[in-house]
């Protein structure tokens, strides 16, 4: 980035085109304090993103989504408690989705912007995206990189399952970090 206050930015490798995310390079991970004592990760296997990048960086858009069943934290019996109606509901909601809204710079870094739809409940959330850079594989294709990361409130969702613990608290925070590893390649 060499201005971040025009309404155009240079960014070193950056290519104009439609991008679909790389799976086999990308994670979709999240976490949340369990117990009021540390932290559980998750991350869903299944994902799909597409990336269209403008002239004008700023007027880039993505959306993606990730499959429910596919949700991962190495505990098959919390596994399939977190599909269920207690949590994600995956039978009635397979999917959770991101349509960005908007990309902009702030304070020399950027956000995007963008609906997030959890359990059919869409809400407002803005992922701060460090741009990894751009380059080719061995294989002749041309890839990008970013990491993005945002925090949400679970309950914002209606994810609202807990319980209380003997020793005081809960058993689930309501704060969810949600960090994506991104690298998709360039559609030729």
């Amino acid at each position: 980035m060499t201005n971040t206050t025009a309404t155009t930015i240079e960014i070193p490798g950056y290519r104009v085109g439609t991008w679909n995310v790389d799976a086999a390079h990308s994670e979709v991970g999240f976490s949340i304090r369990h117990l009021m004592i540390s932290k559980v990760k998750g991350k869903f296997e299944r994902v799909d993103a597409t990336f269209v990048t403008a002239e004008n960086p700023l007027d880039s858009t993505v959306s993606a989504s990730a499959e429910v069943a596919s949700i991962t934290t190495n505990e098959p019996n919390r596994d399939a408690h977190l599909r269920t109606g207690d949590f994600f509901d995956a039978e009635t909601h397979p999917t959770i989705d991101f349509v960005s809204t908007g990309v902009r710079v702030e304070n020399g870094d950027f956000k995007v912007d963008g609906n997030l739809t959890i359990r059919g409940i869409t809400n407002r959330v803005t992922f701060d995206f460090d741009f990894g850079g751009f380059g080719g594989d061995p294989y002749g294709n041309y890839k990008g990189g970013a990491t993005a990361k945002t925090v949400i409130n679970r309950e914002d969702f209606g994810l609202t399952y807990n319980a209380a613990l003997e020793t005081g608290g809960v058993l689930l925070g309501e704060q969810v970090t949600i960090t994506l590893e991104l690298q998709a390649s360039l559609q030729k």
